[in-house]
């Protein structure tokens, strides 16, 4: 193989073969295929695009890069999301389709500017190890029936080193580096099925339903070529999910959604709760073979159970969580800011984005890799979509434990994320946009 003629091929729109695609993903990650060259194939394909096969073969080339688990016997299943602001989704998805009888393996990634991370919301809780070694990954799922922890060294290198290159070359936004990116790392845990929910809107990286579409087809498609059951959902991210907004204030939403007690009390948990609920389903479906109403039925029983939030708190204190410090914790001091209506109306629109950039601000994700977060930084919004508010009325608070100074600039830049009118507003549209099977 020579390297550079590879990237003439694709820099010219022809599509490349099996083979080649292998040799070139082993080269690099040996290193005989320098980065540079690695650079100049992704903005070749980011340029160009590829075929679903050749999509399919990288895929495969980056998950054998590394070692790939397998669970003989047992029905596995696994949800990703593309990302999103307050997107809590996992602590819900997981344990209930875990609940239901479906072991769920799930490697789960960081958070990197307004999207914030699975690992690092689970971290605010004191003792958890998002970080287990793969033997430690595997007893924990076979014994609680579920398990969130990091990719480790050893799940798809290819997939580490080159999404490294695509941040700093501008060579992320390609659906066959994205999907390949995404399938390499799930098809590597082993789940027999993967679900998938692409998040659509201001607060999401796929700004329109026609890119998310795209990115959910390819998805689905690339999980059924490489013989896992798949499905996706296209869901909206112009609102954040739910109320919270951070890292520990998100688990403890999550966990008051999950406690039958509690639940979702308002209609932004009530649409984070929907799009759970269909996830969960989907995983059962189709690990389980049983019908979609049969499977949401389930779901729903294992909620009003208390089933989930016991697979939950069975997988945090397996994974060495100590929720008893984390109730202390969310007892810590902090400095608060509660922004109130200027204005009597109806909320129109809260938008994501601005919400996520203002919680970032305050220390709840991290601009660069390195950067540290402050497990209760963040906002939690007092209002859902079609609220009647008056002149005065609590919108959100803003929490940060660095300083204080921080808040009134922030609280400024988050007062544009909400639009008040006079006027009635439509009902908020359904937070399930499409469905892909």
């Amino acid at each position: 193989m020579v390297a550079k003629l590879l990237i003439d091929k694709k820099r010219e729109g022809k599509a490349l073969g099996t083979a080649e695609i292998r040799e070139f993903i082993e080269g690099f990650v040996s290193g005989s295929v320098p980065d540079y060259q690695m650079s100049a194939m992704a903005m070749a394909i980011c340029c160009r695009g590829m075929t679903a096969r050749e999509t399919s073969d990288l895929t495969d080339a980056m998950m054998r890069s590394g070692r790939c688990l397998d669970w003989p016997g047992i029905p596995t299943a696994d949800k990703h999301s593309t990302g999103g602001v307050g997107d809590k989704l996992s602590f819900i998805v997981q344990p209930l389709a875990a609940a239901c009888g479906v072991f769920v393996p799930s490697l789960t990634g960081r958070g990197l500017g307004i999207t914030g991370g699975t690992a690092d919301k689970l971290e605010s809780i004191p003792g958890y190890n998002a970080g287990l070694p793969l033997d430690e990954f595997n007893d924990v799922v076979r014994s609680t029936g579920v398990s969130m922890t990091v990719q480790t060294a050893e799940i798809c290198p290819a997939d580490k080193k080159l999404y490294a290159l695509r941040d700093v070359t501008g060579t992320v936004p390609s659906i066959p580096l994205i999907t390949s990116s995404i399938l390499s790392k799930k098809l590597a845990e082993g789940a027999g099925t993967l679900v998938f929910d692409v998040k659509c809107g201001s607060g999401a990286f796929m700004k329109t339903p026609e890119e998310a579409t795209a990115l959910a087809e390819s998805l689905v498609t690339g999980a059924k070529a490489a013989g896992r059951r798949a499905a996706a959902l296209v869901t909206d991210m112009n609102t954040p999910l739910g109320h919270a907004v951070g890292n520990a204030n998100e688990v403890a939403e999550a966990l008051a959604i999950l406690d039958p007690s509690k639940g979702a009390q308002t209609k932004s948990a009530e649409n984070a709760l929907e799009i759970s609920v269909e996830l969960a389903a989907l995983m059962v479906s189709l690990s389980l073979d049983l019908p979609m109403d049969e499977a949401r039925q389930k779901c729903r029983d294992k909620l009003a159970d208390g089933s989930a939030l016991a697979k939950f708190k069975a997988m945090i204190k397996a994974q060495g969580g100590d929720l008893d410090r984390f109730d202390a914790l969310m007892r810590k001091p902090v400095h608060k800011f509660r922004l109130l209506a200027m204005r009597s109306g109806h909320v129109e629109s809260i938008d994501a984005e601005k919400v996520g950039r203002v919680a970032l601000s305050l220390g709840a994700g991290r601009m660069k890799a390195d950067d540290r977060i402050d497990p209760l930084a963040g906002v939690t919004i007092a209002v859902s979509v079609g609220d009647r508010v008056a002149v005065g009325a609590p919108l959100a608070t803003l929490v940060t434990t660095s300083t204080p100074d921080i808040l009134e600039k922030a609280a400024a830049e988050l007062l544009k994320a909400f639009t008040i009118t006079q006027n009635g507003v439509q009902s908020p549209q359904n937070p399930i946009i499409k469905r892909i099977n």
